[in-house]
């Protein structure tokens, strides 16, 4: 009984120092696999309150934790179990032995130690040696056996087997303790995964301390109910549930909980664990001498100065712009409030300085005698015109901690949230703190919260969306629970959806959902009931509000359904003739015919998704009712027992494009075959090529005088070269009276070859450019 009565002293002096547990009052948990707690409870003067949390939480945790006094008070400190690696943590016992050693290597890492060694009748006292292998030979069988060896008191080496009678006693002073803890640092392994943060909170009487942050939890997820024939003629029926999983350390008892269908960016950082530095070993210098230095002058002295700008009442005032000036008069800096009242400058002149506060629809406040700290002002409503001059006091000096106080009426609750207040009053703790609407606490948004409608609130946040169940819950730790989100009345109509590329047998039953809910509904999965009987299920991606989706949940067995292509050759639609280029559109068309027979007592309405294909243009009557990125959807109403098609007919749009210069005439007789040009064309075409054959003749012949001047060339340069060889002979008179007659008949026949050029080439430009005028006058735009 007295070790009973022991033991609870002792765990209730440890319950005492780690304190009482801060519950949670708010969660709001995120799809993205991340939650954001709060807590709120009162703390009595000097006391420390305890959080529980999970190994996996606590980076989380480190790098979220906003911890605030809200009633004048300060936070000490805040304290939790470490998590140094255990082979770190083996390492500090200064006893060479892993989280996994055998006893040989166990009593291997002892060596040098003192030990009493007992194997059966023996004992052997002395500082261990050495423990070593040796195989041994007996009855034919070979063995690994296991010795130990000491040295004892007297010199003498002893050594024994490490028999199953073997028994060692530590005789070496501490060396037991320390072989406690190397065991309890391998049996800390198994302890439940708890890790336990102690807050301290210092202050006066009963205050309130709000504890935040994120932490990693389950992914929530929507689950959603269908009614398509409820009881009352109403139409469909739409409920949606939320399956949420407390796997944090600690109950939610009461909690007031918000479900947000979004993603904010989130890491993990492992922050809890212990890291170690490799720093380099630098050697001691042989010898130091140091020339004396002289520093640059002090350019801006860092002197800060911050505080909040309020009201008569205490409420913030953003906007309002403050002005410092040192003694002389001199502007030395300018800031503006933000939407806290806060103002803040970094680098002030040595020395007391003025400041001025103005702001539109308040008097101008003027503050002396300001030194570097916290300074905060109050405006008074009234004119710019008006002054109210006040002479700052000294702040005092805490000597005693160098930890900051939260001043409760600047950043400390009310500014925190949607502004409401946090509780720094008595009447905030005679009533039950409750979770305020923008993650703030306190009476005013009590009785607002306890008016709302059943089930949950949804409401749009930016790119989020949340849904904030009315009533607090209650989950305990490592517990689940299906959570009421959505109950409205929907817009759907029951369809049968076909689409021949998904590789099914049959069409699918299907709902055409209009959110007519006036909620965004998460994604996540639905079953249908029907005839107050189970009809099937489904998967749907999140839903704005009005936005429609079609959704299916069950095959349809009453719905038989074929298909079949045909195509149509390439026929030239429509020809051009610009600029001397003829472009010829054709098309390939493509026919597809879906017939439906319906075989049911019920008619049906089938919906046809045919594929988006690039390139195609729809050319049937029937029109597509929807269309989305990649289908188009047709709608064919199929009566019961009969049988319904539905005819889609697309077109490929084809160029081709030639130009007029290089058209022949076999090309022209073939355009004409396949009647991919007109009457008209055709005569164009041909007045064109006959036009191309005047300039080509022109061409010829200038082309021919061109071959016979050249030859003429050639002919007198070897008469010319006879006559210089016939010089001293005795025909030389004679030829050269007949190459002289026949280079005058070539002179006249080349002057004559010259004109008939020039004229052919006159002749020429003119044909040309009249082909050129016709093929650019030449324009035409038919439809075949």
């Amino acid at each position: 009984m007295v070790k009973c009565t022991a033991l609870f002293s002792v765990l209730s002096a440890i319950m005492l120092a780690q304190g009482p547990p801060l519950p949670i009052k708010r969660v709001v948990l995120y799809k993205n696999g991340v939650g954001y707690f709060e807590h709120l409870g009162p703390v009595h003067d000097k006391q420390d309150v305890t959080i529980s949390f999970t190994s996996g939480q606590l980076n989380d945790v480190l790098k979220s934790l906003t911890v605030l006094d809200l009633s004048g008070g300060r936070i000490a400190g805040v304290a939790y179990g470490s998590a140094a690696p255990i082979d770190r943590q083996l390492g500090d016992l200064h006893l060479p032995v892993g989280d996994k050693s055998s006893l040989t290597e166990f009593l291997g890492a002892l060596r040098g130690a003192r030990l009493e060694v007992r194997s059966g009748a023996t004992t052997i006292t002395g500082r261990l040696l050495s423990v070593e292998r040796k195989t041994r030979i007996a009855g034919g069988t070979t063995l690994e056996v296991d010795y130990l060896s000491l040295i004892s008191d007297a010199g003498d080496v002893r050594t024994t087997e490490l028999t199953p009678a073997f028994s060692v006693r530590l005789l070496e002073k501490g060396l037991a303790g320390k072989v406690d803890r190397f065991l309890d640092l391998v049996a800390s392994g198994r302890d439940a995964d708890v890790r336990n943060m102690i807050i301290s909170a210092d202050g006066t009487g009963e205050r309130s301390l709000f504890v935040s942050y994120i932490s990693e939890v389950p992914v929530w997820k929507a689950t959603y109910r269908i009614v398509l024939n409820p009881k009352g003629g109403q139409g469909p029926l739409l409920q949606g549930w939320a399956i949420v999983d407390n796997t944090v350390g600690q109950d939610w008892d009461n909690v007031q909980l918000s479900l947000v269908a979004g993603a904010p960016q989130s890491f993990v950082e492992n922050l809890s664990q212990p890291y170690y530095s490799r720093r380099p070993v630098v050697s001691m210098p042989q010898s130091m001498m140091v020339s004396p230095q002289t520093y640059e002058s002090t350019l801006i002295s860092g002197a800060r100065v911050n505080g909040t700008v309020a009201d008569a009442s205490g409420a913030a005032v953003p906007g309002a712009v403050v002005r410092a000036y040192d003694a002389s008069g001199n502007l030395a800096g300018e800031a503006t409030t933000n939407a806290a009242g806060i103002y803040e400058f970094q680098a002030l002149p040595d020395g007391p300085v003025n400041l001025e506060v103005q702001r539109p629809g308040f008097q101008t406040a003027r503050v002396n005698n300001v030194r570097n700290g916290q300074n905060d002002v109050r405006l008074e409503v009234g004119s710019m015109s008006q002054t109210v001059e006040v002479n700052a006091a000294a702040p005092p000096v805490n000597t005693s901690t160098s930890m900051m106080r939260f001043n409760p009426g600047i950043a400390a609750g009310r500014a925190l949230g949607s502004g409401a207040a946090l509780g720094n009053s008595s009447e905030t703790m005679k009533k039950p703190p409750v979770a305020g609407s923008g993650g703030g606490f306190g009476g005013g948004t009590y009785s607002a919260r306890a008016s709302m409608e059943p089930a949950a609130r949804a409401q749009e946040l930016g790119d989020l969306f949340e849904y904030k169940l009315k009533d607090p819950i209650t989950i305990p730790k490592n517990r689940s629970a299906l959570l009421p989100i959505v109950q409205s009345s929907i817009a759907a109509e029951k369809v049968s959806v076909w689409n021949e590329r998904s590789g099914l047998p049959r069409p699918q039953r299907a709902l055409w959902l209009t959110n007519t809910s006036g909620l965004t509904l998460d994604g996540g999965s639905f079953s249908v009931l029907e005839e107050e009987t189970f009809a099937g299920e489904g998967i749907f991606d999140p839903i704005r509000p009005a936005e429609k989706r079609l959704v299916s949940y069950a095959t349809d067995l009453a719905l038989n359904v074929s298909s079949k292509n045909s195509n149509e050759q390439e026929r030239v639609t429509r020809v051009r003739v610009l600029r001397g280029v003829m472009t010829q559109e054709s098309e390939v068309r493509e026919k597809k015919t879906y017939t439906f027979r319906n075989e049911d007592t019920s008619p049906r309405m089938a919906i046809v998704e045919h594929p988006m294909r690039a390139g195609y243009q729809l050319r049937s009557e029937a029109k597509p009712f929807e269309t989305t990125a990649d289908w188009m959807r047709f709608r064919l109403p199929v009566a019961s027992k009969e049988t319904a098609t539905l005819t889609v007919e697309e077109a490929r749009p084809i160029q081709a494009t030639y130009h007029l210069t290089s058209v022949t005439s076999d090309q022209i007789d073939l355009f004409v075959r396949q009647k991919s040009i007109d009457r008209g064309i055709e005569d164009a075409l041909r007045k064109i090529l006959a036009q191309k054959a005047v300039v080509s003749d022109l061409d010829d012949q200038k082309s021919g005088r061109d071959d016979e001047t050249s030859k003429i060339y050639d002919d007198q340069q070897r008469l010319r070269e006879n006559m210089k060889a016939l010089k001293g002979s005795a025909e030389e008179k004679l030829l050269l009276q007949r190459y002289t007659r026949q280079l005058n008949e070539q002179e006249d026949r080349l002057e004559a070859l010259r004109k008939e050029t020039k004229q052919l080439e006159s002749q020429s430009e003119n044909a040309q450019a009249a082909l050129d005028k016709m093929i650019q006058d030449l324009s035409f735009d038919v439809k075949m």
